[in-house]
């Protein structure tokens, strides 16, 4: 199992807890995307990735798009300290297959590692798949939920390794497929279809 979490303390907590339960034989942690892809890149095995939301100055959905290109690439839970629906609608709409809130319980872990290493997702809330009504494309869903996030260009341009030319390119195009003329607006009306 690999965990990506940059606050060492948790880290080491859950995985000692994982190992506790019986959930993995051993929890291989990264505190970066960079990292955790590189890992994922060199090795296989892994027959499951915890993803921490939050990373320093770079969001763990990053780590998500870059999975596409791998030949088998093992289901991703996000871990998170933010519970809310924006939250997890991120993360089902990045491709996630489950969320965890970091306050959950031994229980909670237990049942969720055990749903989506069989192939299950774990939402809480029980959340509807997005409907296919989306007009975006998944590279475009990627900018607009940092977007959502607060982020500038630049570090929408570091965390999905892209140029700032084609960030731009990007949020042209979601401006014009969603009908709508700034940043502000953009979120709102992605908010209101409940795509964020």
């Amino acid at each position: 199992m690999l965990l990506v979490d940059d606050h060492v303390l948790f880290a080491q907590g859950l995985a000692g807890l994982i190992q506790q339960e019986g959930l993995a034989e051993s929890v291989i942690t990264a505190r970066t995307v960079e990292v955790a892809a590189g890992l994922l890149a060199r090795q296989e095995g892994f027959e499951l990735v915890l993803l921490d939301i939050a990373l320093q100055g770079e969001t763990g959905l990053a780590l998500l798009p870059r999975l596409a290109s791998y030949r088998e690439s093992p289901p991703v839970v996000i871990i998170s300290s933010s519970e809310d629906e924006a939250t997890v609608r991120a993360a089902r709409a990045a491709g996630a297959s489950g969320f965890l809130a970091k306050s959950a319980g031994r229980s909670a872990l237990v049942s969720m590692v055990r749903a989506v290493t069989r192939g299950n997702g774990y939402f809480p809330g029980g959340l509807e798949p997005m409907g296919p009504e989306l007009p975006l494309t998944p590279r475009q869903m990627d900018v607009l939920l940092l977007l959502a996030q607060g982020f500038p260009n630049k570090r929408i341009c570091q965390s999905l390794n892209l140029t700032e030319h084609t960030v731009k390119t990007h949020l042209k195009a979601i401006f014009t497929q969603l009908g709508v003329h700034n940043r502000t607006e953009c979120v709102n009306y992605a908010r209101a279809r409940g795509w964020l």
